[in-house]
């Protein structure tokens, strides 16, 4: 049907040129789309709205999850996650409010090479003021996510209220300051996939321990951490992803090639699982892992430290391997946050800056498994990092998540769980679904995207 102005004049050719995008998008849902029969009739939709918001509103509430719709447009301009999308500080830090009432942010880890290092910013410390004003839950995105200028951060001691006191006369000072860190203007900044590794002992075992944070199109990272494993001698490893939202199903697939027993490989890694349209599931084979240059790794047991924040490529992990090592995988940490599902990359010559990553399959193990949208992946040992607590560095005896392997390292089964209120002593860990003295009102991991992307 030709559209005419008000002159007479037929202006059609503008019409479609404005919605030409969104048809192809809406297009291409109906016969890919693995929610498609929960797409709104064509006439419900404003296909005058920008794609990423066109895509919004034609997507199913099966491919979403706490507000995070996981198809999504992207501008093929868009800098990856391996460079800092805006200047920041190059730094994570989740804004909680003590008992007392007073925000603060509380550092979970720094970027080399970023202003934040520079600074000497490090995890653990508290920020209890920037430029010498309290901190509110406006203040995040302009001093954390997108700041725009310098600023001086003071640096405070956090002194949860002792709870056997109970005067009304006691002198609580719930912050000692400690100094500032001045932070340089803010800049883009190369984020790490793999943020630390190494050998660390416990008992008479050693582990290796990697902490990876992005399972990044580039497996460059992964493949410099693997070589240096040559001639290392560890009885178990323990790989961390508390902090990482998932990826590229691609770089899972290699991570978890090299990790499988040497009998795995040939075996059914993933199973992709299509809509009943094109009506079909897609096998990916464990194979020989260009990581550790085809050789399989010689170990015992693998220890995936996880949190509500482990999404997506990073469930693959767990999800597929653990067929194949029964008794010698432990999930230890939280629950997942649960996102059984993968995006496609679609591209339309028409519209040469758009990329349409759109969710076309279920992810399942070789035993058929993919139930977990709702509950994510329960952990064999539960424990939650503590923001108000001691955080310990990443892979020492302090840090939160790593204690319990430690301990099951050098005592052969993990502690004893008890409840927080019961006395603790060298063989139990507290078992709390709270971060005690603090409520987390920002996570910054939270925030990142949750991508399982399949590039063909």
């Amino acid at each position: 049907m030709g559209v005419l102005s008000s002159c007479g004049e037929d202006r059609s050719g503008e019409y479609y040129a404005l919605i030409a995008t969104k048809t192809w998008i809406y297009e291409v849902m109906q016969e890919n789309y693995l929610f498609y029969e929960d797409i709104p009739a064509e006439e419900k939709l404003d296909f005058f709205k920008k794609p990423a918001e066109f895509l919004t509103s034609a997507a199913s509430s099966k491919d979403q999850k706490n507000g995070y719709v996981f198809s999504h447009v992207d501008s093929v301009l868009t800098t990856s996650r391996a460079t800092s999308t805006y200047p920041c500080f190059g730094f994570e830090a989740a804004l909680v409010r003590t008992d007392g009432g007073t925000n603060a942010l509380r550092v979970l880890y720094t970027q080399p090479n970023s202003p934040a290092e520079e600074a000497g910013l490090k995890r653990g410390d508290w920020i209890i003021a920037v430029d010498n004003q309290k901190v509110s839950t406006s203040d995040y995105s302009t001093y954390i996510t997108r700041p725009t200028k310098a600023y001086s951060f003071t640096l405070g001691k956090y002194n949860p209220y002792p709870e056997d006191v109970d005067d009304p006369e006691f002198n609580y000072i719930e912050f000692d300051t400690l100094g500032v860190a001045q932070m340089p203007e803010p800049r883009y900044v190369e984020e790490q996939d793999v943020l630390k590794s190494g050998i660390i002992s416990a008992g008479t075992r050693k582990a290796f321990y990697l902490l990876y944070n992005e399972f990044g199109e580039s497996t460059d990272a992964l493949k410099e951490v693997f070589s240096q494993l040559n001639g290392q001698q560890f009885d178990d490893i323990i790989l961390d992803l508390r902090y990482n939202p998932g990826g590229y199903v691609n770089t899972s697939h290699q991570l978890c090639s090299a990790l499988a027993p040497a009998t795995a490989i040939g075996q059914p890694f993933l199973n992709m699982i299509y809509n009943d349209k094109i009506n079909k599931t897609e096998t990916l084979n464990f194979e020989s892992s260009s990581l550790t240059g085809e050789t399989s790794i010689s170990y015992q047991n693998l220890y995936v430290l996880t949190s509500g924040n482990t999404a997506s490529a990073s469930e693959i992990v767990i999800n597929c391997l653990k067929p194949y090592m029964e008794g010698r995988l432990y999930q230890v940490g939280t629950a997942t946050y649960g996102k059984n599902v993968a995006q496609q990359l679609f591209t339309n010559a028409e519209a040469p800056g758009i990329e349409l990553w759109l969710t076309t399959t279920y992810l399942s193990n070789s035993q058929g498994y993919y139930d977990y949208f709702t509950n994510g992946l329960l952990p064999d040992y539960e424990i939650e990092e503590n923001y108000g607590g001691e955080l310990g560095d990443f892979g020492s005896a302090e840090d939160q998540l790593l204690q319990p392997v430690l301990y099951k390292m050098a005592n052969g089964s993990f502690p004893v769980i008890t409840n927080p209120d019961e006395s603790e002593d060298a063989t139990t860990l507290s078992r709390s679904r709270t971060s005690k003295h603090v409520q987390l009102l920002v996570d910054p991991i939270a925030q990142k995207p949750h991508y399982n992307r399949i590039k063909k």
